[in-house]
């Protein structure tokens, strides 16, 4: 079983920072999403960056989600990430 997501943070280029409750931190690219089903909303630069934590995985508004199994392993882990005025 994977960990469970404790923080989400939107960044540029429709990916996110994860931040998982084993202090992990991950980047998720959403941008293979972006034309299939209900992801497609997502495109809205609004609604992408009203993401938020729900139940240790992440949610957007209009109840579009992605599973914690899915983030963890579709993403890859932070190297030495430099972000100005986090």
């Amino acid at each position: 079983m994977n960990p469970y997501i404790s923080v989400v943070k939107p960044l540029e280029d429709y990916e996110l920072l994860l931040t998982f409750i084993n202090g992990e931190e991950r980047i998720f690219d959403t941008k293979p999403y972006l034309d299939k089903g209900v992801f497609k909303r997502l495109r809205e630069r609004s609604t992408f960056m009203g993401v938020r934590v729900v139940a240790g995985s992440v949610e957007w508004p209009g109840e579009i989600d992605l599973s914690y199994d899915t983030l963890y392993l579709g993403s890859h882990p932070v190297s030495n990430r430099i972000a100005p005025n986090d």
